[in-house]
Formats: structure tokens, sequence, C-alpha cells
């Protein structure tokens, strides 16, 4: 075979096994909302 024609044997080669690699998935943190503190009542007249 000619070199071109491994050359491109070769790249395909590596493009599939990349393609069928196995993908590491993403990992998402979700920060928790600050907890905020519920309004006293202090009522009109104090």
């Amino acid at each position: 075979m000619s070199n071109g024609i491994k050359l491109v044997l070769a790249l395909g080669l590596v493009g599939f096994i990349a393609a069928c690699a196995q993908q590491e998935e993403e990992v998402v943190y979700v920060e928790p909302e600050p907890i905020s503190m519920e309004p006293v009542y202090t009522g009109k007249y104090k």
C-alpha cells in the first residue's frame, strides 16, 4: 500500500477510537441558596 493510504487509514482509526471512547460525565455543582431569616413580626405597638 502507498503511504497516503496508510496515513488515511491510520487517521481514520484514531478518529474512530476517539469517537467511541467512553465520555467522562461532566460534574455539575449546584450551590445552595443562602438561607434567609424569616421576618419577625414585632407588631405596630411594641
